[in-house]
C-alpha cells in the first residue's frame, strides 16, 4: 500500500502541480544552482524576498514558504550536509531534512509532495547512499500515519532515475 503512495519520476521539479515541493537550498535559502537555482528562478522574485525574511536555516532542517509563480502552492527549504566523507553525522543531518520536511507537510495539510535528490548535487553526497536514507525516512512518516497522500522523488537524470528505483525495489514495501 505504501509503495503506490511513492512514485519515482525523471522530470522538472518545478512543473510539478502538487502542494508542495521540496527545494535542495542552503543555508542562506537565498538559491544558487542546480535545483535551488532552479526553483527560485520559476517562482520569481518574491520567493527570494520571502527567503531574506527568514533568516537562513540550519543544514539537517527545512522551512516552508509560498510557492509564488509555482503550480506548486509551497516551497519546502531542505538543507541538506555538505558530504564530508560521511563521518561527520551526513547521514543523521540528511535524514532529519527529509523528516523535517515531511513534519511542514503533516502541520500545513499538504496532500502532494516532490523531493528531488537532496544533496547529491553540489554537497557532494553520495547518490544511492542518499536515495536509502530519503525512503526510509519517507516511508517511516508514511507508516507512522503522514496526511501525505502522494510522495515523488523527483530525478533530474537518467542515472539518478535508475539508483533511485534500484533502491526503492530493495525496500519491499
Amino acid at each position: 500500500m505504501l509503495d503506490e503512495m511513492v512514485e519515482i519520476i525523471k522530470g522538472d521539479i518545478t512543473a510539478l502541480k502538487v502542494d508542495a515541493i521540496v527545494n535542495a537550498a542552503n543555508e542562506t535559502l537565498l538559491g544558487g544552482g542546480g535545483v535551488d537555482g532552479a526553483i527560485h528562478r520559476a517562482s520569481g522574485p518574491r520567493l527570494r524576498a520571502e527567503c531574506a525574511m527568514a533568516g537562513g536555516c540550519p543544514t539537517g532542517f527545512a522551512k516552508l514558504t509560498e510557492g509564488y509563480d509555482l503550480p506548486a502552492r509551497f516551497v519546502i527549504h531542505a538543507v541538506g550536509p555538505v558530504w564530508r566523507g560521511g563521518e561527520q553525522g551526513e547521514d543523521e543531518a540528511l535524514a532529519s531534512c527529509y523528516r523535517t520536511a515531511m513534519a511542514l507537510a503533516e502541520e500545513h495539510r499538504i496532500d502532494s509532495i516532490a523531493f528531488p535528490c537532496v544533496g547529491t548535487g553540489a554537497f557532494g553526497f553520495p547518490l544511492e547512499r542518499a536515495c536509502g536514507i530519503a525512503l526510509s525516512e519517507i516511508f517511516r512518516a508514511l507508516d507512522e500515519g503522514s496526511r501525505v497522500k502522494q510522495v515523488y522523488c523527483v530525478c533530474f537524470s537518467d542515472e539518478d532515475l535508475e539508483v533511485y528505483q534500484k533502491v526503492l525495489a530493495t525496500f519491499g514495501q
